[in-house]
């Protein structure tokens, strides 16, 4: 039977408990954090979706079975609203309140690092996504992303548009003034001046803003004939879609990072047309097609593409638990490090990331260039993260 779309909650807080079947053995709570309301609703319900797709197969098949013992996975879930703030007090609940020790989410740099303040040093599993790189530090001992960042997908990309669209040479970049927008942008300009473009453009605005006219204005008389637009929620980079076509910008319009199509779409309706993203969907996938189709028989709609990153994960904690063979906050950690090779939805994990951040708990996977086309999104390139 399919489920209707869970109602979305504006309150900072959105408390909901999925995931358990009765019939096993005691509960074992897995919190989850993500964005509920505002500009990235789209990441949050790819997250409690796939989560609970995940949980679901694996309590049907007799829940986490470990030190002799069964546990049914339980989902309890908080609103971020992609701040850092959200992601504190969603962290702060979920540790000192429902006592959970390992968390998925959130998605978004503002929220992971106000998630990770707190876990870390409560010693709190997370598996988390946030291209920002301060996400990962030698300290982070429970934290893994499970997504690769922009530090390594961007230089590829940069790379598959010199070749695609030879002729273009003037970049402008357009994000939010917070941690995110002064993190990313920089990395963008150095990925996008070693492909041999001009970055002609490179400025901020303050989230919450709706009229992006005065901005765009100012990048066309720059000359920009591409425009980046990663560190963007959906909501807020299908709304800038839609005032640049409207205002004639006739270029290139990508998000490097961040796949929400879905929403994009939803907003800025058929001037979505030709949008570019990075993404992680690929249909073609046996894989995916599976996930595709456990998703399709609870809920309606299009699966989100982020959606995917989530069940992974959420597979992927279930493999430390049966490595570790228990639920010891320790020994399941240890287990994550040493998960090398296990198959998943992606591929054999790989751990990467200590030479760029002092641990290796950066997850490494291939990912795709997808485009809109007839209001549809379509898998345009595969390619490979690194420097």
């Amino acid at each position: 039977m399919r489920r209707s779309r869970l109602a979305m909650c504006a309150a900072a807080v959105l408390a909901i408990a999925l995931g358990a079947a009765p019939g096993w053995g005691e509960d074992l709570k897995i919190g989850a954090v993500g964005t509920l309301s505002g500009g990235g609703t789209e990441w949050g319900l790819a997250l409690q979706r796939a989560v609970t797709v995940a949980f679901d197969e694996i309590n049907a098949a007799g829940g986490v079975k470990v030190g002799g013992k069964s546990y049914t996975l339980k989902m309890i879930m908080y609103d971020d609203q992609y701040t850092a703030q959200g992601g504190t007090t969603a962290a702060t609940r979920l540790v000192n309140v429902d006592n959970v020790k390992f968390i998925l989410g959130p998605i978004g740099s503002p929220a992971a690092l106000g998630l990770v303040a707190v876990t870390n040093p409560a010693k709190v599993i997370a598996l988390s996504n946030g291209y920002s790189p301060k996400i990962l530090t030698p300290e982070s001992k429970y934290s893994f992303r499970m997504q690769i960042p922009t530090d390594y997908f961007a230089p590829a990309v940069a790379r598959w548009l010199r070749q695609t669209y030879p002729k273009m040479t003037k970049v402008g970049i357009i994000s939010p003034n917070d941690a995110v927008g002064q993190t990313l942008a920089p990395l963008h300009v150095e990925a996008y001046n070693a492909s041999k473009f001009d970055v002609v453009f490179d400025e901020k605005y303050d989230r919450g803003l709706k009229d992006f006219g005065p901005l765009l204005t100012r990048m066309m008389a720059k000359g920009a004939e591409l425009l980046e637009l990663d560190g963007n929620a959906p909501g807020e980079a299908g709304l800038m879609t839609k005032q640049a076509r409207q205002l004639g910008f006739k270029g290139v319009i990508i998000q490097t990072g961040g796949p929400g199509l879905e929403e994009i779409i939803r907003v800025a309706g058929t001037f979505a047309e030709g949008f570019l993203s990075y993404d992680l969907f690929d249909p073609t996938d046996p894989g995916v097609q599976r996930y595709v189709k456990a998703y399709n028989a609870k809920y309606d709609g299009p699966v989100p593409g982020l959606s995917i990153v989530w069940f992974n994960a959420a597979r992927i904690l279930h493999e430390a638990f049966k490595k570790a063979d228990s639920v010891d906050v320790e020994k399941v950690r240890d287990a994550l490090e040493n998960l090398g090779g296990t198959p998943t939805i992606f591929g054999p994990v790989r751990w990467t990331g200590k030479e760029r951040y002092g641990i290796n708990h950066q997850l490494l996977h291939s990912f795709l260039i997808s485009e809109v086309k007839d209001g549809k999104v379509t898998m345009k390139a595969r390619l490979q993260a690194g420097p």
